[in-house]
């Protein structure tokens, strides 16, 4: 098999959606089928955080919402742990600049999946194209409580900056993003927006999700 191409990833960054059983208000596997009926395009399995599961609860979450994903045909994508990664044959993974740089992360899961890298500025972007990243996460855009871990607000200025010195690679926002300011998002440049609580959190998850379909479409 062949790494996905750039287009086809474009598509399926348009509404991707990041979950841990922290960030739901009801059954994880509830959120992730509503969400994925309401239209998302990929979905990372992100469990960290306060609460979170851990070891054989862990793993048996991640089995499941992988389950889902693949039962509903959304690519599976899991954040920064690599041996889960491999562990799940996962469609990919996701990481930030203090995780494995994409270069030696390729080495170890194969050419065919896909590698997601967070940057915060166009030195890191560029750093990571160079490694083999599929695709680029750009942020944060906006004020987060979702990650007790994140670096400074940036607003859209980076990812302008990047779409600016003609780098073509797929980027999505990340951070904060929520239906009523996302489309800023998209008109700086990015292929799509990553979500976590205003979906997670929502109590028409469906709903929710659809949302973010209509303002990332158009």
């Amino acid at each position: 098999m062949e790494r996905i191409n750039s287009d086809a990833l474009r598509r399926l960054l348009k509404v991707y959606f990041i979950m841990g059983s922290i960030n739901c208000r009801k059954s994880p596997e509830e959120v992730l089928s509503e969400a994925i009926a309401g239209g998302i395009t990929m979905f990372q399995f992100r469990e960290k955080g306060p609460g979170a599961l851990t070891g054989n609860a862990r793993l048996e979450l991640a089995q499941n919402l992988q389950q889902i994903c693949r039962d509903l045909g959304v690519p599976f994508i899991v954040n920064d742990d690599i041996e889960l990664a491999i562990a799940l044959d996962a469609d990919g993974i996701h990481v930030g600049q203090n995780d494995e740089p994409a270069k030696a992360i390729r080495q170890r899961i194969g050419i065919q999946k896909i590698i997601g890298v967070s940057a915060h500025s166009l030195y890191e972007a560029r750093q990571a194209i160079t490694d083999g990243a599929d695709y680029l996460g750009i942020g944060p855009i906006y004020p987060t409580s979702s990650k007790d871990d994140a670096e400074a607000v940036q607003g859209t200025f980076v990812i302008e900056r990047v779409r600016n010195s003609r780098i073509a690679i797929p980027l999505v926002g990340i951070g904060g993003i929520t239906v009523h300011n996302a489309l800023p998002v998209i008109n700086a440049g990015a292929d799509g927006v990553s979500i976590i609580s205003a979906v997670a959190g929502a109590e028409d998850v469906r709903a929710a999700a659809q949302s973010f379909v209509k303002v990332v479409q158009g």
